[in-house]
């Protein structure tokens, strides 16, 4: 495959691009918690020649190196995050093929609108994905799903960027996908675009009904009217994760601003003012709970980022 990503061996100096790098910057606009202190330098490039001096600028410092999309699966620690976060949020281009029924789509665009623009082409297979919040880079990465559907099922490739500058092509079986799992959580690698199997031969009309059905399915089960993460753990093998907090009478249950949905008992929501803490706190308090009652330990899926109290 063709890609706008050349090797980094090329880069010449950009002063211009090196400026839109940001000190001291808050981190809760961009989290769908809204929650979280600030980043100690922040860079959101809108191209290759952006992220390139970004690149550069970084790889002459001694810092840490945190990966942001949307923020929509993250919880920061209100004491922030050192070193460098980068942003993924402006890369949004995206092809159709439709030669073999394929999109090619950069990392920084959410996937609902991905599933949408295929649905109005009539193309299958991402109606499941209308209500997921988040970017398709996070959706690579965490192998998103739903509907007993998920990202691995279409992924043909994707295009990721190394810390050491190499740009690189790899394939789902390169990926040792799993459940709501890949080997890019390892955080050693920024996704940079990604392509989908489609099918094709149906009309607009059936796959965008199909698609708002699966909308309308997810909002009437799922809070949407406050700040939330999405789910906020992950479903072991003998019940919902939902179902086992909803049988312990938390729904509703409190820490700060931070709430359990009267909805969905896998939702944590920011009810106003909460603190990253007050939900720290509320997601731990909910693993003690099924941990007495089931012993079971509930995994996280949202991703905790910084320095949290040791409870």
């Amino acid at each position: 495959m063709t890609h706008p990503f050349p090797s980094l061996s090329g880069y010449i100096k950009s002063h211009s691009a090196i400026g839109k790098i940001h000190s001291n910057i808050s981190l809760a606009p961009y989290t769908s918690y809204k929650v979280g202190g600030e980043a100690q330098w922040y860079a959101a490039p809108h191209n290759w020649q952006e992220l390139q001096a970004t690149f550069e600028w970084f790889s002459n410092k001694n810092l840490s190196l945190t990966l942001l999309g949307a923020g929509s699966n993250l919880l920061i620690s209100d004491k922030g995050i050192k070193g460098l976060v980068l942003s993924t949020r402006n890369f949004r281009h995206y092809q159709f093929n439709n030669d073999i029924g394929c999109v090619t789509v950069a990392a920084g665009r959410p996937i609902v609108s991905v599933a949408w623009q295929a649905a109005k082409k009539g193309w299958s297979g991402l109606e499941w994905a209308v209500g997921i919040p988040g970017t398709v880079g996070g959706a690579v990465v965490m192998n998103a799903g739903a509907h007993n559907q998920c990202i691995a099922d279409l992924l043909v490739n994707v295009v990721i960027l190394s810390y050491d500058g190499k740009v690189k092509t790899l394939t789902p079986k390169d990926l040792d996908y799993g459940y709501r799992t890949s080997s890019l959580q390892n955080g050693k690698h920024l996704v940079l675009e990604a392509t989908f199997q489609l099918q094709q031969g149906f009309t607009k009309e059936d796959v965008t009904r199909k698609t708002q059905q699966n909308l309308q399915k997810r909002r009437s089960s799922q809070p949407y009217d406050k700040p939330s993460c999405g789910s906020v753990f992950r479903n072991p093998s003998s019940h919902s994760a939902g179902w086992l907090i909803e049988q312990l009478g938390l729904k509703g249950y409190r820490v700060g601003d931070a709430e359990i949905s009267h909805c969905h008992a896998n939702f944590i929501l920011n009810c106003g003012q909460a603190k990253a803490e007050d939900i720290f706190r509320l997601i731990h308090h909910v693993q003690e709970k099924v941990q007495d009652r089931w012993s079971l330990i509930l995994e996280p899926e949202v991703k905790i980022l910084g320095e949290f109290s040791t409870l």
